[in-house]
């Protein structure tokens, strides 16, 4: 399955955070579109359950811990290999921050009719720090990221630059709750 206008080595990505439409990083993906490196497929959500939690700067963070949190929204898009490489460089997959790995979503249809379940990869926190995210959040993950979760979201040109992200994530893990 692989969306109109992307080349047939595509990939289907599920996005759940700041890269879905209306947030603050989907100018990427707009992008993509705009240059036939990638094609919106669906709505969709996680076949199984997974933690989604908020980090430094109410970042967004799928944990890969299958059968703990809930099953996530998000969107489906069919990706060139050409865009990969431009989402990875985003979601700092070389740096430590995400790492793409394989997930099952289902896509989501018209209301009553069944849900087509696809292979798709997604943008996972890093297993360094993972468990880490999912104690500071009490264990407890959302469904979906929307507006209420993104309040107070911070993008990256607005964060501090003398530290790195993953310093920020070590910071945010080892402070008390609030």
């Amino acid at each position: 399955m692989v969306a109109q206008g992307v080349h047939t080595d595509g990939r289907l990505v599920f996005t759940y955070g700041t890269l879905k439409r209306g947030f603050s990083n989907h100018y990427l993906i707009q992008d993509l579109i705009r240059v036939g490196e990638a094609s919106f497929v669906g709505s969709s959500r996680t076949v199984v359950c997974l933690p989604l939690v908020c980090g430094p700067y109410r970042v967004p963070f799928l944990l890969n811990f299958p059968g703990e949190g809930e099953r996530v929204a998000g969107e489906l898009y069919a990706v060139s290999p050409r865009g990969l490489a431009r989402m990875d460089e985003l979601e700092g997959t070389l740096r430590g921050h995400y790492e793409r790995l394989p997930i099952s979503v289902a896509v989501l249809g018209e209301p009553h009719s069944a849900e087509a379940e696809v292979a798709a990869e997604a943008y996972y926190a890093h297993p360094s720090y993972a468990g880490e995210l999912w104690r500071r959040s009490g264990k407890r993950g959302y469904k979906v990221y929307s507006e209420k979760e993104a309040t107070g979201y911070v993008k990256r040109m607005d964060r501090p630059q003398d530290i790195s992200f993953l310093d920020q994530i070590r910071l945010f893990v080892a402070s008390p709750r609030s």
